[in-house]
């Protein structure tokens, strides 16, 4: 993949903080949705995660505001890999939500693993939905991340 995924969005209602822009949870929920329409997109559907028995857990979301988005502002989330361990169990994702003026209103770089949902422990995940990571566009600072420790 040489673009990197997208998403149209607006700013909506329920976004809105007292100031009059869009809130932090807001953003972080923005990214979380796109996250899932890439899998969703790329045929790993829900049910693809409960058959493996596996699901995505944040560890960490880094949020960097840049302009506002108001009410009703269009907007498009965009999706890339900042970076992921040899096994593919530890991986950074990247949204950066952009203006339809251009500029970026935030990015949200979030750390996620997978999670082994009977042992409740991070784990690989199974070829294909690692390809499925590994093949999103890289960021400038993309870095590799430390695999899962031998158990």
């Amino acid at each position: 993949m040489t673009n990197p995924f997208e998403v149209a969005i607006h700013a909506r209602w329920p976004d809105m903080d007292q100031n009059g822009h869009m809130r932090t949870v807001a953003y972080l929920e923005v990214a979380e949705d796109s996250r899932m329409q890439y899998f969703a997109s790329r045929g790993y559907s829900m049910g693809s995660f409960v058959k493996h028995r596996i699901g995505p857990v944040v560890s960490r979301d880094e949020l960097q505001y840049r302009a506002e988005l108001r009410l009703m502002d269009p907007a498009v989330v965009r999706l890339e890999l900042a970076g992921i361990s040899p096994d593919g169990a530890r991986f950074r994702l990247r949204n950066t939500i952009v203006r339809v003026d251009g500029r970026t209103a935030a990015t949200v770089t979030s750390t996620i693993g997978w999670l082994d949902l009977a042992e409740r422990r991070l784990t690989t995940p199974p070829d294909d939905l690692r390809r499925l990571v590994a093949d999103l566009p890289r960021t400038e600072d993309f870095a590799e991340l430390p695999s899962l420790e031998p158990r």
